[in-house]
């Protein structure tokens, strides 16, 4: 399993349309890189909208949004376009670069012990080191000021880390 500080391990993956896609591809940009459990499901799709909705905040830091899931390239496509999604989703199917990145494994689902995707985003950065690791995520937040999106906890993150923070 990766940690903070650590080099991200690069990996090449089908993206929605079937092209390869590796991490290395992104050299010299700030990569959020997250793994979700399926398409078209509650909490996925409200994850992959927010990041959406967000593409362009994160193109002005000199980000880009990779989604990971064991769905297919097909899936994933299908995905995108029910749901007007903006960005890249790639294709684990099986699941080994969730396994190097400890995104897959034993978790609880309503009491019960399974094996399956473990909800977490990568802060990786333009010289491909680990700087945020989030693991068990919950998509959305609901705090007394209100609801707070994953997407923007991790958009805010990364502008801290660009000062220094």
């Amino acid at each position: 399993m990766v940690e903070v500080g650590d080099k991200a391990p690069d990996f090449t993956l089908p993206d929605q349309d079937g092209n390869k896609v590796s991490l290395k591809d992104f050299s010299g940009k700030w990569v959020v890189l997250y793994f979700y459990p399926k398409d078209n499901t509650s909490g996925c799709t409200k994850e992959a909208i927010d990041f959406t909705a967000l593409k362009e905040d994160f193109a002005a830091e000199n980000a880009v949004i990779l989604g990971v899931s064991p769905d297919s390239p097909e899936r994933h496509l299908g995905f995108i376009e029910k749901h007007g999604l903006g960005i890249t989703l790639l294709s684990d199917v099986e699941k080994n670069v969730m396994k190097i990145y400890g995104s897959w494994g034993l978790k609880k689902n309503y009491g019960k012990e399974t094996e399956g995707v473990i909800r977490s985003t990568f802060l990786i950065s333009p010289e491909g080191e680990i700087k945020e690791a989030w693991r068990k995520v919950r998509v959305r937040v609901k705090r007394k000021s209100g609801e707070v999106k994953h997407a923007g906890i991790v958009l805010e993150r990364l502008k801290a880390l660009k000062q220094g923070g």
